[in-house]
């Protein structure tokens, strides 16, 4: 079990003083079974949850529970909402707050239309008006650490200073800021400099989100910014060292280099701990292949792994596939960012994005 944490100040992380890193919340990634993983590799500062939709009939998702529960990685983590409800927030938050959480965090950035044409998530940056009813209400009711995470705007910035406004009206303790608009999904550049804004207005810690590739680019975008530290999602799918690596990096010191037979040992580990009693095979393998669609990004430059991966129809032929790929010259470097043209899904396979989950957060 999680040690009891502390709700009346940011926990310290594992180098005291030093910048932070979480894991960014995403959905059917980042549940017990993922965040014990990266834990093994190297864990971030902060682990946020899979976020809890709240509505009328909605009672927190025991599965996601569980992340908190049952989190024996050491490191604290948060509680993230989804919803628009102030009855139904209140509600949802005074329960969790009976859980070991380090505190209560709300989504402001999911991008998927499935999400937004609700008006939560990323829907609710339309409506600073709204956002400030719901910060006030959780503000009220959450004692101790109450954190927002971000995007810079729906179609445009437009709002973005009165959002920061409100962030230091109701006395956010954390901002997360994801630097690219809801409507520019996972496509575009990330905007460094609106997060750099950010940090200057809000009077909280902010948390720089959005193509954290890789230790060097983590140091990069410290720089750029001046945030206290970075939001890492897909990446750390890719690279589950990457928040070890980060520390280095930030101390000055080498950064950890990893080889193809690293890589073989993570999916192995990973198929492991994400097998669920009954769960088909096929489906296991399914959820696999969504996975390696981002690991198979620093494989190889042709992208020949992700094209075999793909491909695979039981567990024996993916292991399979990995050993040839992985394997075969395990001393081959592990590339510390993707390659240049290899993408995590083809589009013709890219599903039209219904959840923030493995389906939407693409390259």
């Amino acid at each position: 079990m999680a040690p009891e944490v502390s709700r009346t100040r940011l926990p310290a992380g594992l180098v005291p003083g030093g910048p932070l890193t979480a894991l960014a919340p995403m959905q059917d990634v980042t549940d017990l079974a993922f965040m014990g993983v990266i834990a093994h590799y190297g864990a971030p500062d902060y682990f946020f949850t899979e976020f809890f939709r709240v509505h009328a009939q909605s009672k927190p998702e025991k599965h996601i529970l569980r992340s908190i529960d049952e989190n024996a990685t050491g490191r604290p983590v948060f509680a993230q909402l989804i919803g628009e409800d102030l009855g139904h927030l209140a509600r949802t938050a005074t329960e969790l707050l009976r859980h070991n959480v380090a505190g209560i965090d709300l989504n402001l950035g999911c991008p998927a239309p499935k999400v937004y044409k609700k008006n939560v998530g990323g829907g609710l940056l339309r409506e600073p008006a709204k956002i400030g009813e719901i910060l006030g209400l959780l503000r009220s009711i959450v004692p101790g650490l109450f954190t927002v995470k971000m995007r810079i705007g729906f179609e445009d910035t437009s709002n973005f200073d009165r959002i920061l406004d409100l962030v230091n009206a109701h006395r956010v303790d954390l901002l997360s800021v994801h630097g690219r608009t809801v409507k520019e999904m996972y496509r575009s550049e990330v905007h460094y400099d609106f997060i750099a804004h950010a940090v200057r207005r809000v009077r909280c810690p902010v948390l720089a989100n959005g193509n954290v590739v890789s230790a060097a680019r983590a140091v990069s975008v410290l720089g750029t910014t001046g945030a206290a530290g970075v939001m890492i999602g897909r990446h750390a799918i890719r690279n589950p060292w990457i928040f070890r690596q980060c520390r280095e990096a930030f101390a000055g010191g080498p950064v950890t280099a990893l080889v193809l037979g690293d890589v073989r040992e993570y999916v192995e580990r990973l198929y492991r701990a994400t097998q669920a009693p009954g769960l088909p095979e096929l489906l296991h393998v399914n959820k696999m292949k969504k996975y390696l669609n981002f690991v198979g990004q620093s494989v190889d430059p042709t992208g020949a792994f992700l094209h075999d991966m793909r491909r695979a129809q039981s567990e024996a032929e993916l292991f399979a596939i990995c050993d040839r790929h992985l394997l075969r010259e395990p001393a081959q470097p592990f590339a510390p960012e993707p390659y240049a043209g290899v993408i995590a899904r083809p589009n013709c396979e890219t599903p039209s994005a219904d959840g923030c989950s493995l389906e939407s957060i693409t390259a």
